[in-house]
């Protein structure tokens, strides 16, 4: 006897990585990845190499150890990931370093968040917060890819983080850490939210509609 199928369709949504790596995109390879975030979504598979790195760099800050754990966490995980971590550490090092003497900065708890882009659910996910000795924090989502952060993707990532910054870290300040590089992205001064508003919306429909076809 076969199991039955499930005939439920998959509604559309996106992790704040995915939606902000779709826009990202031009033409044709829009529709591909949408379609291969659908697959993924539909078998429920998913592994996220990066745990053990986000898990040393948050015990650095938490722990004032200044880069101790970061500088052990490629030793400690599988060959395959050693050359993914070794390229990772020395930018994440620098930007730990970057935040000012140990002893002055903390952990924050961040929470998930779930945003509306017109009929399009998108997580919030933040890797982490920092609070700094003088009581001003910022919730940070990490980049690890090999390029840096396009213009349009690191202007989504942080637009949707301050939109929903009540929830996550109320009174922050979202940053995108290049972790390569060692580099804060922040929010453009110039930046006019009803614009970029406006703009995700378009993507989020967009989006919504390849989803659909692509069933």
């Amino acid at each position: 006897m076969t199991a039955p199928t499930s005939t439920t369709p998959l509604t559309p949504y996106a992790t704040l990585l995915g939606f902000t790596r779709y826009v990202d995109r031009t033409g044709p390879t829009k529709a591909t990845f949408v379609g291969g975030l659908r697959k993924q979504r539909a078998s429920r598979h998913g592994f996220n190499p990066h745990g053990q790195f986000v898990k040393a760099l948050k015990a650095d800050i938490a722990f004032h150890t200044g880069g101790t754990h970061l500088a052990q966490v490629a030793d400690l995980v599988k060959p395959r990931w050693r050359p993914l971590y070794e390229a990772l550490v020395p930018g994440a090092t620098t930007w730990l370093r970057s935040l000012g003497e140990p002893m002055g900065v903390d952990l924050a708890q961040t929470r998930d968040a779930l945003a509306m882009l017109g009929d399009l659910p998108v997580k919030i996910n933040p890797h982490f917060g920092v609070r700094y000795a003088d009581g001003h924090a910022e919730a940070v989502r990490l980049h690890f890819d090999e390029a840096p952060p396009s213009e349009e993707a690191a202007l989504a990532t942080l637009h949707l983080m301050a939109r929903h910054m009540d929830a996550v870290l109320p009174h922050a300040e979202p940053i995108l850490v290049d972790v390569r590089r060692g580099e804060s992205h922040r929010m453009p001064t110039d930046t006019k939210p009803d614009q970029v508003e406006q703009w995700l919306a378009g993507e989020a429909a967009a989006f919504r509609a390849i989803w659909s076809t692509a069933a």
